[in-house]
């Protein structure tokens, strides 16, 4: 039965005696299917197969490389020469290439702090999502058909983030949220706050989760009265209502069985702005979407599953464009557009699971072009990024136009004019709470009388 593999972020120890890897005893050993596991540990499995997901060893153990990135990660000796079951002196050539680069980028892992092999990645010049893809292609074995497989799609991927991360790097973050909200109206929607979003939406299930349905006519007249109707709008336009139509009446609106939960429909909310956010050419990290959408930073790892969810294969090339219109609109100091080639090749990989294994050329060229194009970032973001690495904190207070802005009030003006969630008038702030009462009454009537005002 296969053994627990380790979190991502101890991969300098051995998962399963876990002991850290050295130049003696414990060598790390990379296998096929990425697992590292150390060459005391292989000696001993019953079969000659990952102890992790029973993946086949093809090569012999003794004649599998030692992992030297790993090695020079934890301060051991890297040695000088390993032999390899390659046949013919190109492909041996193609591999100390390749070996050779893939060392180059786990450079970019250190500093390194932490005991028994666990690892502390936060000082790091490159961001979490950067270092986890760094510690895919690391553990990578080149000898292995699967193995370059599997190293040329991690490739792919750390290309394809590099890209979003120069584009974050060039967006104005106070101009972002403007930018956001802007694209959210112009379909027809709007985002009140985290606070009142979320009211909304839990008052929407309030009337609809035991599957009861509302004629069409109610929902508009509902959209055009209160604030939730930005909310069903949002809903509407994410496919979360199963229509049905009726003659010579309004049609009936029910949500759909798989969204009368309400993480599910925040799930489906949130998807539907991150949509229109990409549809937009914006990119913005799971940090801000969490700020943005809960007014908090707890939700990084839901947003960031959201997103990718959302990713197609044609995204990197997309965002390959955007990249160069930024540049062409900053100037390129760093001169970034260098490496377009670079990042277009990477863009072409094949992302079929079922794709032929790359040649020893094809699998050069990858590594040569991920190590140029993480080496960009890194150098701009070292000597011509503007922004701090530290995390953006959320305001404290995200609840839409339930109190004044601070800017209006100790500035005398606002910045974010008629886009800012906070209250610039004595109006607003008794408007708003007249809309959120009206809300909730609406939706308390509804929800006791739903079969009488489904035949309105």
């Amino acid at each position: 039965m296969p053994v627990q593999a380790a979190q991502w972020t101890e991969f300098l120890s051995c998962p399963i005696c876990y002991n850290e890897f050295d130049s003696s005893g414990h060598q790390p050993i990379s296998l096929g299917c990425s697992h590292t596991v150390c060459k005391t540990c292989l000696h001993k499995l019953h079969r000659k197969a990952c102890p992790f997901d029973q993946t086949p060893i093809s090569t012999d153990i003794d004649l599998l490389p030692v992992n030297c990135a790993l090695l020079q990660l934890v301060g051991a000796q890297v040695p000088d020469v390993q032999p390899v079951s390659l046949t013919g002196t190109a492909e041996i050539e193609h591999y100390e290439v390749c070996r050779v680069c893939v060392e180059e980028l786990a450079l970019y892992l250190k500093p390194i702090t932490g005991a028994k092999g666990v690892v502390n990645l936060s000082p790091s010049v490159l961001s979490r999502p950067m270092q986890r893809k760094l510690v895919t292609l690391v553990n990578c074995q080149l000898v292995e058909e699967e193995g370059r497989v599997r190293a040329v799609r991690a490739g792919r991927s750390l290309g394809e983030r590099t890209v979003t991360e120069l584009i974050l790097q060039h967006q104005n973050p106070q101009q972002l949220s403007a930018n956001l909200w802007a694209a959210v109206r112009a379909r027809g929607c709007q985002f009140l706050g985290p606070a009142m979003q979320e009211d909304a939406l839990k008052l929407v299930l309030l009337a609809l989760e035991d599957g009861s349905a509302l004629s069409r006519k109610v929902l508009v007249l509902f959209a055009s009265k209160t604030s939730i109707g930005h909310v069903v709008q949002l809903l509407y336009r994410a496919s979360c209502f199963k229509v049905t139509k009726r003659d010579e009446d309004s049609s009936l609106m029910q949500l759909k069985e798989e969204f009368r939960t309400y993480e599910a429909l925040r799930r489906e909310h949130d998807a539907q702005i991150v949509h229109i956010a990409m549809e937009a050419g914006l990119r913005i990290s799971p940090e801000q979407w969490s700020s943005l959408l809960y007014g908090d930073l707890v939700h990084k790892s839901h947003m960031q599953s959201i997103i990718d969810k959302l990713q197609s294969p044609e995204s990197f090339a997309k965002s390959v464009q955007e990249l160069t219109i930024v540049l062409q609109r900053t100037g390129d100091p760093a001169n970034l557009t260098s490496l377009r080639p670079h990042l277009e090749l990477l863009a072409n990989i094949d992302h079929n699971p079922d794709a032929p294994t790359p040649s020893w050329e094809e699998l050069e060229s990858v590594m040569l072009a991920v190590k140029l194009v993480v080496h960009g970032l890194v150098e701009f973001i070292q000597n011509f990024s503007k922004k701090s690495h530290d995390t953006p904190q959320p305001q404290a207070n995200s609840k839409y136009k339930t109190s004044m802005c601070r800017d209006l009030r100790q500035q005398g003006g606002c910045p974010r004019g008629t886009n800012c969630t906070f209250a610039h008038t004595q109006d607003e702030l008794e408007k708003d709470a007249l809309v959120q009462s009206n809300s909730i009454h609406f939706i308390y009537i509804a929800h006791l009388n739903n079969k009488n005002i489904s035949k309105f």
